[in-house]
This record gives C-alpha cells, structure tokens and sequence, in this order.
C-alpha cells in the first residue's frame, strides 16, 4: 500500500509541475473584459512577463514589459513565487524518486528511504502552496480592479492562465500529502529485554541467554 501511495503521489508531483510550467509561461492570467471593448474582433490578455493583443484575423503582437522596477508590486511577488514553485518541484521529483521504495540506493535502509520520500512530500506541498498563493492574489487583484467603481484604467477578468494554477497547486498538494502519508512511523512494540545468567566453572566462563517471559506467562501466577 506504503508503494502504491509513493507512485500515484509522484505521479501527481510530475504532472503539477507541468501545469506549473504552463501556468508561469503563459500570458493569459487576465484577458481584457468584452463589456467595455467596442467591437468583438480586438482581445487584449496579459501574463506574468508579457501583454498581448490579438485579432479575429489570427494575429498576435506581443510585448514584453519593459521595466521590472516599475511593476506593481504583486506582479513582482507572482514572479518570484512561481519561479521558486518551480523550482521546489523539480527538486522534489528528483528527492522523491530517490525515496521510493521499489527502487534501489545503494545499501539505504527502508528508514533512511522513507525519510527521502518525507522530504519530497513536504516539498511538493511547498510548492503548491507557493503556486496557490501566487495565482490567488493575482486573482484579487484583478477582481478588486473590477469592481472598484474609481478605477481608470482598463478592466479585465481571469484567464485561463489562473486555472491551470489553481488546479497544479491542487494537484502538487494532493501528491505532497499522498508521500508523507505513506511514510507513516509504525508503531514499534516494546523492547524485547533479554537477562544474562554467568557461571564459572573450571573450564571457564558460560553465559546463558534468557529471553523475557511474554505475557500470557508473566500474568500467571504460582502459589
């Protein structure tokens, strides 16, 4: 079960981190909203590193922005925070990979294993929460543009950009927790306490072995 766990856990890592990387390169986390536009033909939709204005006719123009300094302060955070969901990501699958039970490290015991595939559990499940916190705000950002009736610039509404981010984070969440699940500490019972009996004698000295008497023995009682 512990094996099955880790692989449809690291499965879900690899395919978050793909959504990531789709999410971060993408340029449609806000299109332009259709209720102020004059005519359907003009689609205005910006990203995280570009805007872009397409037509009905196929024609796209893009353009990078051209100043880092100067953008809003949660663009900068949005930035930062899906390069680092990536990065987390790819670390993660790698760790992960190594943790995995059916696969084999050298002479790492099952314990050393399962505290690798820990570790790459809790780096998924950073890196979806670095993901969800980013599309998230940039999503209040955009609805509270919208909404603000003293707003002057131009309004827009959420792309399809933040969806793939929401459903990555979900899914890097989910596989992050499906790893440190299957890496649960059994509960070990007690130590078994064995007893050390000497005797000397003129062939030298024996010692005997004496296991500790189990339950069903020590509950009895003789008189």
């Amino acid at each position: 079960m512990a094996v099955i766990l880790q692989v449809v856990g690291l499965v879900l890592g690899v395919v978050s981190w793909c959504l990531q990387s789709s999410c971060t390169s993408s340029q449609v986390w806000k299109v332009k909203s259709q209720g102020e536009s004059v005519s359907n033909s003009q689609w205005t939709f910006e990203g995280l590193w570009m805007s872009c204005a397409a037509t009905s006719l196929g024609s796209v123009q893009c353009s990078r922005f051209k100043t880092v300094l100067g953008l809003p302060v949660h663009l900068q955070t949005c930035r930062a925070l899906m390069i680092i969901s990536l990065l987390l990501g790819f670390a993660s699958i790698i760790v992960s990979v190594l943790g995995l039970k059916c696969t084999k490290i050298g002479r790492a015991s099952d314990q050393v294993k399962d505290q690798i595939a820990l570790s790459g559990g809790v780096m998924f499940i950073l890196s979806g929460v670095s993901t969800l916190t980013a599309v998230s705000w940039y999503a209040a950002r955009v609805i509270q543009d919208f909404n603000d009736p003293l707003y002057g610039g131009v309004r827009f509404e959420l792309g399809a950009g933040l969806y793939l981010g929401w459903a990555a984070s979900s899914l890097a969440l989910l596989g992050g927790s499906m790893l440190c699940c299957s890496c649960r500490r059994k509960n070990s019972g007690p130590p078994i306490r064995q007893f050390l009996y000497y005797s000397s004698s003129g062939r030298g000295q024996n010692i005997y072995r004496s296991a500790a008497a189990s339950d069903s023995s020590s509950s009895k009682a003789y008189v």
